[in-house]
């Protein structure tokens, strides 16, 4: 955390609500980069668990102090969510609400931001059918591609910011009373989005600098490749960057000239992997939650950039037919370098989350890659962007191979090694 941060005590004594206001600020000035007096004014369309409403009335409020136009909120309801699987006729897996993801897609094709409020319980569709789980979101997938590719492409200022539920508090803190469990979380998601700080938004500002030092380094430095490699052998894993690739972390300027951070909290540094360049085998060094499943211990071989063989030692159904989505999920989409000494890892929690777990750990993602950490990729056709080696795919998910004794080495194209980190943290 920065200098400025208050001692546990000075925030401590701060109402929960007032809490949750700083929350809701950064979530739509640092997290959207949304001023007061923006032109032109925006939209913000945001999806919210119905249990975080409070969350989602307060960026309301701040969304429109800073001037947006309109906030249209869709709340998701996990017994409803449920209630599908148990009940649904077999048909339904198959389907998604084409109209509903056309009219999102034009939404942000008008210039609207994006905000999600994660906090879905991870654990929701553990017992169910894995095959019914696999065919809803590739059928969620194929609908909301048009839409996905204005985030992918960050044409638009998007983010995503977090909320602890019951369920979800129940998973990550399993021996507490439940509201112990909840106010456990709720402390642990304000201080790692670094609204401990008495000048919180300067901090979040010295936070991205460091971060664009960091990226500036790996930029310069022009890797051809990555080593992740364990003293157990858990993992050894070579990963050949992208041609033309760009590393980001932080805040970056959407195509719209909006300076956002799509992630709150961020701790990563991130590139473009090239999809036929991946070799070696890797071990998840936490466990991943994805929409709705748990999956546990997974190890995963590659061959010139694609899994030839998955296992998990829970989920592994979920995880097979995840990388069957399509052609491009057994490729990696993005490598990610984040230091074990991030505030996240520090914490010593398993939230259950990409969206924290992810910023805990040096991770890879399966599947769509970011044509932002290209030189000029937002100007590159498919095509060019698949010769220069940047993986397409309908899903994206992050999982995590970092950890306190992981060690990344930089690879020059005639195979020389540097030391990029050890022990989880930079050289």
């Amino acid at each position: 955390m920065s200098s400025t941060t208050l001692a546990p005590t000075a925030f401590a004594a701060l109402s929960f609500d007032q809490k949750l206001d700083r929350l809701a600020e950064v979530a739509v000035r640092v997290g959207l980069g949304i001023e007061p007096g923006q032109t032109p004014a925006q939209e913000l369309f945001l999806t919210s668990p119905i249990d975080a409403l409070p969350l989602a009335r307060l960026i309301a409020a701040h969304a429109y102090k800073a001037g947006v136009k309109l906030v249209t909120t869709i709340f998701s309801d996990d017994a409803s969510t449920l209630a599908r699987y148990q009940h649904a006729t077999d048909e339904s897996f198959d389907y998604a609400p084409t109209w509903f993801y056309d009219g999102v897609a034009a939404a942000f094709k008008s210039g609207a931001a994006r905000m999600a409020i994660a906090g879905a319980n991870p654990a929701l569709l553990a017992g169910q059918d894995p095959d019914k789980v696999s065919r809803a979101n590739v059928a969620v997938s194929k609908a909301y591609k048009p839409a996905l590719e204005f985030i992918t492409r960050h044409d638009i200022n998007w983010t995503i910011v977090a909320a602890a539920t019951p369920a979800w508090a129940e998973l990550v803190f399993p021996h507490d009373p439940p509201n112990v469990a909840i106010g456990k979380l709720w402390d642990a998601i304000f201080f790692c989005s670094r609204i401990t700080g008495d000048d919180y938004l300067a901090d979040w500002k010295q936070h991205n600098a460091n971060l664009r030092t960091r990226v500036e380094f790996l930029n310069n430095k022009r890797y051809h490749s990555l080593r992740f490699f364990t003293p157990d052998n858990a993992t050894d894993l070579t990963v050949g960057l992208a041609d033309n690739h760009l590393w980001a972390g932080g805040g970056t300027t959407a195509g719209n000239g909006i300076y956002c951070n799509a992630n709150i909290p961020t701790e990563e540094c991130f590139t473009t992997p090239h999809k036929s360049r991946v070799n070696g085998h890797v071990s998840a060094s936490k466990p991943l939650s994805h929409q709705g499943t748990l999956i546990e211990n997974i190890r995963c071989e590659f061959k010139d950039g694609k899994i030839i063989k998955a296992t998990a030692t829970a989920g592994d159904a979920a995880l097979n037919k995840l990388i069957s989505a399509d052609e491009g999920a057994r490729q990696l989409g993005e490598v990610a370098l984040v230091p074990n000494p991030s505030p996240i890892a520090q914490s010593g929690i398993l939230f259950w989350n990409t969206l924290f777990d992810e910023n805990a750990a040096s991770h890879i993602a399966l599947g769509q890659a970011y044509s932002t950490c290209l030189i000029d990729g937002d100007k590159l056709t498919r095509e060019q962007l698949a010769a220069l080696g940047a993986n397409e795919s309908l899903i994206h998910v992050d999982w995590m191979i970092g950890g306190p004794t992981m060690s990344v080495d930089g690879l020059s194209a005639d195979g020389t090694a540097e030391p990029l980190m050890r022990n989880g943290d930079w050289v």
